[in-house]
Formats: structure tokens, C-alpha cells, sequence
């Protein structure tokens, strides 16, 4: 995936195909993906605005601009109230780390580390040719998927239970 990602890049700055990116085409390459962005900054912006401007006059009045206010704060809110949630989960990342740290010492050590980086990747490398391809990625997402969702089914079922 990566190798096709990083030589479709090359193709696309190469604009004369002649093998050799010149500073030229960079420049030029570099300066099309930043056209490119602002085009669409300003796309989402004048999105933003269409949908504050409620009754379409093509401008925002004091009242258009509180509901707008409002919902900002309303949203402000459930994240807030999902980041408290997270933060009663805990990370997934920190959790990777507690399982990997097989001896209990609170550290994960070079060897504990490689160990459950082996293991992921035995696990998803499902017919064991050493490499995993596309299907064995997406498959191996979509397992992993699975189990969090069996996770979060069990806790649910054990919070309710008390």
C-alpha cells in the first residue's frame, strides 16, 4: 500500500514523466495541493455560513448568530461529556501497553513489546506467508472491531447487573 501511495505521489509531481522530479515540479506540485486546500477551506466555510443563515437573506442576523452561538455550546457540551466518558474507559493506546506488559511491572520492556507487535501481526496474518495483505488488514480491522464491540456489550451488561 504504502510503496503504490509513495510512487502515485512521485507520478504526480513527475509532470514531464521523464523519471526525475526537478525542484520546478515540486515547487509547481506543491503550490497545486495548497491551491487545492484553500479551495476547499473556503468550500467548508461558505458551507458554515449557508447553513447559519437560516432564512437564506444572505446575511446573519443577532438572532441567527445566537442559535449558532447556542449550538456551539451545545456541542461544546457533549464533548465534553464524551471525553469524560473516555476518560472513565481509558485509552485504547494505554491499554495496548497494559496488555503488552505481560510481567506486571507497569513497564513495557523492548522484548514485551516486540512480543505483542508479533503477536498482532500473527494474528492478522491469516494464512502465515509472512505478509499481510489487503484482505488480511481488512479482515484483521474488522476482528478487532468485533471484539471491542463484544467488550463494550460485556461492560454494559455488567454496569447494568449492578
Amino acid at each position: 500500500d504504502r510503496a503504490a501511495r509513495q510512487a502515485e505521489r512521485f507520478a504526480e509531481m513527475d509532470a514531464d514523466n521523464d523519471g526525475e522530479v526537478t525542484q520546478a515540479e515540486m515547487k509547481a506540485h506543491r503550490e497545486a495541493r495548497r491551491a487545492e486546500r484553500e479551495a476547499k477551506r473556503g468550500e467548508r466555510a461558505d458551507n458554515r455560513f449557508a447553513k447559519l443563515d437560516t432564512d437564506n437573506s444572505g446575511g446573519l442576523s443577532q438572532a441567527e448568530m445566537a442559535a449558532a452561538r447556542e449550538a456551539r455550546a451545545e456541542r461544546g457540551k457533549k464533548r465534553g461529556q464524551r471525553m469524560e466518558r473516555r476518560g472513565k474507559r481509558g485509552n485504547r493506546g494505554m491499554a495496548m501497553l497494559r496488555r503488552a506488559d505481560t510481567n506486571g511491572d507497569q513497564a513495557v520492556s523492548r522484548a514485551e513489546f516486540d512480543a505483542a507487535a508479533l503477536a498482532r501481526f500473527q494474528k492478522a496474518d491469516a494464512n502465515g506467508d509472512n505478509a499481510i495483505s489487503q484482505e488480511e488488514r481488512k479482515a484483521a480491522q474488522e476482528a478487532m472491531r468485533a471484539e471491542r464491540k463484544e467488550r463494550r456489550g460485556q461492560r454494559r451488561q455488567m454496569r447494568q447487573g449492578n
